[in-house]
């Protein structure tokens, strides 16, 4: 099962996919901080204390709000899946069938930065009820992020240690 898991993912491997997944990251990562930048505002997808949610929520204009919930539902859906693609595919191309299980933090970031995502939506609408839900997941997002970065870090690292004659 490993080898045909391996087999289906050798594309994110390819320079043009580590390439492109890493551009596009860098580039909707710009479009986070313009965005805030230009309705004068700080998402919420590092804040993970309850009370801190709601009072931040509550400043918000509501143009500033739907911005964001606009920013969460298009950005930050695409977002998980190309820095997870970036991540995964230097995991696997530094690292071989090891990188399999050194990948799992950034298989796993996934779904849980678009249910962070789809909780954020919910409260910046209102339905206060998923603050519970907001306060687990942004920690759990968190540490399977930058997980996942000292992973990639590391495995640029070797990467081009091996380029070197």
């Amino acid at each position: 099962m490993q080898k045909v898991l391996l087999e289906r993912l050798e594309f994110l491997t390819r320079a043009s996919a580590l390439w492109f997944t890493f551009a596009s990251t860098i580039m909707l990562t710009a479009a986070f901080g313009i965005v805030m930048h230009v309705w004068d505002f700080v998402i919420i997808d590092e804040i993970y204390e309850a009370q801190v949610i709601l009072d931040h929520v509550s400043c918000m204009t509501p143009i500033q709000r739907t911005v964001h919930i606009w920013l969460t539902a298009t950005v930050d859906v695409l977002y998980p899946f190309l820095y997870g693609a970036f991540f995964i595919g230097v995991s696997l191309k530094a690292f071989g069938r090891t990188g399999l299980w050194l990948a799992l933090p950034s298989f796993l970031v996934i779904p849980v930065d678009l249910f962070e995502g789809f909780t954020q939506v919910m409260l910046l609408q209102g339905h206060h009820e998923y603050v519970a839900a907001k306060v687990w997941a942004t920690p759990a997002k968190l540490t399977l992020f930058f997980a996942g970065s000292a992973i990639t870090a590391i495995g640029l690292v070797q990467l081009f240690r091996q380029r070197r004659p």
